[in-house]
């Protein structure tokens, strides 16, 4: 992802991004689960580092199996800087995958923000690493209370979604949405322009104008905002 595409994406909301993405046939692509667990208006743009959860398996989710090559603790130091953890915990809202510890340690080593389908523990503490958490709540319990860590790096599901490693995720108040990388050119900047054109619907909504014919646009409306778009230049 170049620079000047993630300035663009940056201006782009996961609403708009969702309606992007219809128009390449893609419904699946807005998280269901993950939320800010303190909103505050900033959007995130980073490739996608899958972690995957399997339900309990009681012999291999034990305390122990945190000191194991495959753990969660290995994946954290397999992290690339600037990028968006992104855990399928299969909805359990029963265990938390990361506490205050981990968190830490992903930010520490640069990591953009976590976001899962699943919950967190230790909320004071993960608030106070200054980390953005998207999830889907907290709860007390470890994760090996109800799920097993598996492994890194290979695709997922997480709310609903099919998460590749290094699609795109884009993060803001209204949840968590991926693009699949060979889209993300022209979610960028269609999703700029659409953007653009809500900006000149709201400011005609504001004077009064009717809806039909503006949104979406007739050929007059098409024409009214092309001439504001050039009186911008």
């Amino acid at each position: 992802m170049t620079t000047t595409v993630f300035d663009v994406l940056r201006g782009v909301t996961t609403a708009t991004i969702t309606t992007m993405l219809l128009k390449k046939g893609i419904r699946r692509c807005w998280m269901h689960g993950p939320m800010p667990l303190v909103p505050n208006d900033q959007r995130l743009i980073g490739p996608a580092f899958t972690l995957r959860f399997a339900p309990v398996r009681e012999d291999l989710a034990t305390p122990e199996s945190w000191a194991k090559p495959i753990s969660t603790r290995g994946a954290i130091e397999a992290m690339p800087e600037g990028c968006i953890a992104v855990a399928d915990a299969m909805g359990v809202r029963t265990a938390g995958i990361f506490g205050d510890i981990l968190v830490m340690r992903m930010m520490r080593r640069n990591v953009t923000a976590l976001v899962t389908d699943g919950v967190v523990r230790d909320k004071a503490g993960v608030l106070a690493t200054k980390l953005p958490v998207w999830c889907a709540g907290v709860a007390a319990p470890a994760s090996v209370n109800g799920l097993t860590f598996v492994g890194w790096q290979e695709p997922i599901a997480c709310g609903g979604c099919a998460i590749f490693p290094d699609d795109i995720i884009v993060a803001d108040d209204d949840g968590a949405v991926v693009i699949p990388k060979d889209l993300l050119d022209f979610v960028a900047h269609e999703g700029a322009e659409h953007e653009l054109y809500e900006s000149w619907v709201v400011s005609e909504v504001e004077r009064g104008v009717q809806l039909p014919g503006l949104y979406p646009p007739n050929d007059e409306a098409k024409a009214r905002y092309q001439a504001w778009r050039k009186s911008r230049d």
